[in-house]
């Protein structure tokens, strides 16, 4: 719930700054968030899908404080490395401003186990866009070449009133 206070800038909330290889860092400002527990997270523009829409990486690096007791990513951090993705992505693709959106829906299909000590990449694609939603896609990967996928998705973005 917003309780009417103005929702800041991405700028103020988020780190945006140039990494390696395209990458560039998204990571909230305030470390008390929730965010912070899947932290170190990275956002990297992909080139576009075969018909021409857009496509986003975003990374993190799960350790053992992500794992659960098969000693692989737990089910949770996946889920919310997706919803975290869906709003990154988007930001990539022009598709949100500063304010208030939220994830209307988000289905997923566990594929395989998450694996500690190597990235794990939500790569989502734009579907379409309306005035008031985003729809968006993708795959949770790792390995070389994407080879292990770890989660399917599609999700829903309601965007932000406009003032």
């Amino acid at each position: 719930m917003n309780d009417g206070i103005e929702e800041p800038k991405r700028r103020e909330n988020f780190t945006a700054e140039e990494l390696a290889d395209g990458w560039v860092s998204w990571n909230l400002k305030d470390p008390s968030r929730f965010n912070a527990f899947i932290e170190p997270l990275s956002v990297r523009v992909e080139r576009p899908t075969e018909d021409g829409r857009p496509r986003a990486r975003v990374r993190m690096l799960p350790e053992r404080k992500h794992s659960n007791l098969g000693d692989n990513v737990h089910g949770a951090v996946t889920l919310a490395l997706v919803d975290i993705a869906l709003f990154a992505a988007s930001h990539q693709f022009g598709s949100l401003d500063a304010g208030h959106s939220v994830t209307l829906d988000l289905s997923t299909q566990f594929v395989g186990a998450g694996r500690l000590g190597e990235p794990m990449d939500a790569v989502v694609e734009l579907v379409r866009e309306t005035g008031r939603l985003i729809f968006l896609r993708g795959l949770v990967v790792q390995g070389e070449g994407d080879a292990h996928i770890v989660l399917s998705f599609a999700g829903t973005i309601r965007k932000a009133s406009k003032k």
